[in-house]
């Protein structure tokens, strides 16, 4: 199996990623981890997406999900962070 480097992997999640996760992952970079509703007014994404896109994020390792009671808990990882970084620089 053939190694790939970071950059063209991140590359390759970008174009896989529906548009509105860069919004969420923004969001969580930007205003620190929160539950989906916060998450959803902030990122302006509709609560309905945002469950699945948070599913894919995290199935990337992008972001985390915890529990607080009743609340599914957002939040940005380190590898969420560089994710960023890497098109922050980019651009």
């Amino acid at each position: 199996m053939t190694e790939i480097p970071i950059t063209e992997y991140f590359q390759s999640v970008k174009t896989r990623l529906p548009d509105e996760a860069y919004n969420v992952l923004r969001a969580l970079m930007d205003d620190g981890k929160m539950n989906k509703e916060e998450l959803s007014l902030t990122a302006r994404v509709k609560r309905a997406v945002l469950d699945h896109i948070i599913m894919q994020l995290y199935a990337l390792g992008l972001v985390d999900v915890t529990s607080e009671g009743k609340s599914k808990i957002c939040s940005l990882t380190k590898l969420g962070e560089e994710y960023l970084q890497l098109f922050k620089s980019a651009s």
